[in-house]
């Protein structure tokens, strides 16, 4: 269990975060905040590629197939797929040919520029989304369970505060 002091000098306002026998000291709120979302982010990620791994998924793959979905059978290129992704910095190259392997894209050369790669989904892959669907629904609100609906909301407004 974590505990936190806030200590009062004559200017300063420093914060400590204690976690089992290490003092953890944070200069400004600000700080404390920005490593909390982060440990938060991290630990959503890895409960959801927890929640994938039977699947054969990561968290990454997965988001490669919400974005094609999102296309409605249209092709997209990996730049548009890359743009689109939760993080920016995923190999998209390596993710979409580890999911054509699966059989759940295509990949085809554009007619119109050969060194342009289309991407769709396949069948298997719109299956697959399907079936994954109520079992994350399912997955996201046990994460939040501890948050009210008000709450979760107060929470993403931040949040996106945070991204303007």
């Amino acid at each position: 269990m974590e505990t936190y002091l806030i200590v009062y000098t004559f200017v300063v306002i420093t914060i400590y975060m204690v976690s089992g026998d290490k003092i953890i000291r944070f200069p400004t709120p600000f700080h404390k905040a920005g490593l909390s979302l982060m440990l938060t982010a991290n630990l959503l990620t890895e409960r959801v590629n927890t929640v994938l791994k039977p699947y054969g998924i990561s968290e990454q793959q997965y988001n490669v197939l919400r974005v094609l979905e999102g296309q409605r059978g249209n092709p997209i290129n990996l730049r548009s797929i890359q743009e689109r992704m939760i993080y920016k910095m995923s190999n998209t190259t390596r993710l979409v040919e580890k999911l054509k392997q699966k059989g759940l894209v295509e990949r085809v050369i554009c007619e119109d520029n050969r060194r342009m790669v289309e991407i769709t989904i396949t069948n298997g892959g719109i299956e697959l989304l399907k079936y994954l669907a109520p079992i994350m629904k399912v997955h996201i609100i046990s994460s939040f369970e501890n948050l009210k609906a008000k709450e979760a909301n107060q929470l993403t407004a931040l949040l996106e505060k945070i991204r303007e």
